[in-house]
This record gives structure tokens, sequence and C-alpha cells, in this order.
């Protein structure tokens, strides 16, 4: 009889353990689902900037191969968290090639927690599209824009940020 009992135990926590497992795996396929990366263009992203009339969008390019790009990512990870609650976007937009998706970007974002959403840029001749974003812009990358259309606001920043200054951009430009 204590070892029917002992045995019972035993299948609870196997039980347990085994739902535990089933719900972290399921919870990591969710989070592969999340990064999926569109591959957009130019028109699209400008369309998505236009019509989200009262949000506050923060568009940094950026690539995975880019040293100070990469090295300001958690700051804009910390920004879209803490402005989770609000009409507030932080979008990725990398400038990787896109035959690199798959082997380098989406391993990279998965690597480094990405939560914000990464899209990549698909677009063939720079010296048409990058004025489009800024005439300002020289095409060197870490780049950013800050757009509100309802505010009819958009900021342009050529360069990496440090800790904090994102904040203080945002409240410079009153977004």
């Amino acid at each position: 009889m204590e070892l029917h009992a002992y045995s019972m135990k035993i299948t609870k926590q196997a039980l347990r353990k085994g739902l535990f497992i089933a719900f972290t795996l399921g919870i990591q396929a969710l989070n592969a689902l999340a990064q999926t990366v569109p591959v957009i263009g130019l028109d699209n992203l400008e369309k998505r900037l236009e019509n989200g009339a009262d949000t506050t969008y923060v568009v940094n390019f950026w690539a995975t191969w880019c040293g100070p790009c990469v090295k300001e990512l958690p700051y804009f990870e910390t920004l879209g968290g803490n402005n989770s609650d609000k009409k507030f976007k932080v979008l990725l937009v990398t400038l990787d090639f896109v035959e690199n998706l798959q082997s380098k970007v989406i391993p990279f974002i998965e690597q480094k927690g990405i939560q914000n959403e990464v899209l990549l840029l698909d677009e063939s001749n720079p010296n048409e599209w990058i004025p489009r974003v800024s005439e300002k812009w020289s095409g060197a990358i870490p780049a950013t824009i800050f757009v509100n259309t309802h505010k009819k606001t958009r900021h342009f920043h050529e360069g990496s940020f440090k800790e904090g200054e994102l904040e203080i951009k945002l409240n410079e430009l009153d977004l």
C-alpha cells in the first residue's frame, strides 16, 4: 500500500514536470512566431507611419553587422517596454540583405531577445530611398526618425544614442 502511494507522488511530480516543460516549449514556440520579420519597401513603411495618426513611432535603421547599432539596441528595447501602455511603437528596420534574413537576422534577434517589432527594408537604390527618409541623412547607420503625424512631428537623428538619450529626445520633441 505504501509503495502505491509513493508511486502516485512520483506520477504527480512527473505530470507537473511534464506540464511545465510543455508550457515552456509553448512559450518558446510563441516567441519564435513573434520573431517573424516582414520584408518591406519604403512605401509600405511610410504608409504605416502615416496611418498611425496619434501613435508616436521611433524608427531605428540598423544592421546586424553595425557595432554602434547593436550597442544601442538595448536602449530601444527599454524605450519600447517603458512605453508599451501608450500609443507608442518602436520599429527596428534592419538594412541587412534579404538573403541574410534566415541565416543572420532572425538568429540575431532571437539571441538578443529583441521584443520590439523588426522589419527588413528591401530597397535596391540607396540614392533614391535615403533622401525620402530624410534629406539630412548621409546614409550612415545607425539612424533614427521620430514620427507623430497627429502632432505633425518628423525628426531625424543620424548617429547612435547613449543610455537615456532617447527619452531626453522624446521629451525635447514633446512626444
